[in-house]
């Protein structure tokens, strides 16, 4: 069982930054995924930015040039760089971890932007 913890949300004015962080309980090893989804008050939640262990790495369209997504291997921690925040970003973020086949995730953090 890999745990997420996750930390970095918070309240932000349009126009600025937020980097979130989550480092899984354990070392991970083989093929997986790591990355960021967000679910905004009454709709689905959503990929925003994922990345492989092998560096391939996917964003959502509504983010592309904005965030970026990087990874430390060697800790298993994620980090999403959230640039020109806009207030459609407002959402509880969650990390996610996937390998062979087994979804993980983290408890969420609200990310709040306002105009």
């Amino acid at each position: 069982q890999v745990q997420l913890v996750e930390s970095g949300g918070g309240l932000v004015q349009a126009g600025g930054s937020l980097r979130l962080s989550c480092a899984a309980s354990e070392i991970t090893f083989g093929f997986n995924v790591m990355g960021w989804f967000r679910q905004a008050p009454g709709k689905q939640r959503e990929l925003v930015a994922a990345i492989s262990s092998g560096g391939t790495i996917t964003y959502a369209d509504s983010v592309k040039g904005r965030f970026t997504i990087t990874r430390d291997s060697g800790k298993a921690t994620v980090y999403l760089h959230m640039n020109s925040l806009n207030p459609e970003d407002t959402a509880v973020y969650y990390c996610n971890f996937q390998r062979s086949g087994y979804f993980y995730w983290g408890q969420g953090t609200q990310v709040t932007v306002s105009s």
